[in-house]
């Protein structure tokens, strides 16, 4: 495909997984979605919202929905060594991928966690990390108000989701191709990932979890 295909974004700084039923990465899937859709839809985000966090100066960073650890592996590079980094995903499968980039002597945790009912006592961060995952939750205002409650008072919740698929030009020209396909029965696959982009209801959720 010529041209300039480019992706449109929110990334969103507030102050201060999934459920099991909804998702299974199993199988080939872990490698193929890191080797292949990786460093088109995900390497370049993960350095830019390292890069945002950077200025907040953490020590105790929480990662949700960390997938294949693309942003985990960026994280780890920007924070400082003695930074604590701990990383939660839905999907065992993914969580073992993304272990599988890091050194034993390196300082991430893991652990198979869900973002709407967190196992850790309150307080616990100062910044939670979550790129192109809240849009898959199932209860996001639970999932924002379980943020709230573990980090620290003037925390930072940094989390990026993608704008429309009308403003995503390959994803929207793959979703027409399929559903010229299957024009009886076209594939809603797109509908989740693209459709939690409406810059008021973000603010709304933040707002009613405690974030200004």
């Amino acid at each position: 495909i010529s041209g300039d295909l480019r992706f449109r974004y929110h990334v969103v700084g507030a102050r201060i997984c999934m459920t099991k039923e909804h998702a299974a990465f199993v199988g080939s899937v872990p490698d193929n979605y890191d080797t292949y859709l990786g460093p088109l839809l995900f390497q370049p985000y993960a350095e830019d919202i390292a890069a945002r966090l950077r200025s907040h100066s953490p020590m105790r960073v929480l990662e949700l929905a960390c997938g294949t650890g693309i942003v985990t592996r960026v994280l780890r590079n920007t924070l400082p060594p003695d930074a604590s980094l701990l990383a939660t995903d839905l999907n065992e499968t993914m969580i073992e991928r993304a272990r599988s980039k890091f050194r034993e002597d390196e300082a991430v945790g893991w652990r198979e966690a869900d973002a709407t009912r967190m196992p850790f006592p309150d307080r616990s961060f100062d910044a939670v990390i979550c790129q192109f995952g809240l849009m898959f939750f199932p209860d996001k205002q639970a999932a924002m108000n379980e943020v709230h409650r573990v980090l620290e008072p003037g925390g930072v919740f940094l989390f990026s989701v993608w704008d429309s698929i009308d403003e995503n030009e390959l994803s929207a020209l793959a979703d027409r191709a399929i559903a010229d396909l299957f024009p009886g029965n076209p594939p809603d696959f797109y509908t989740i990932p693209f459709g939690f982009h409406d810059r008021e209801e973000i603010r709304s959720l933040c707002e009613r979890a405690g974030f200004v």
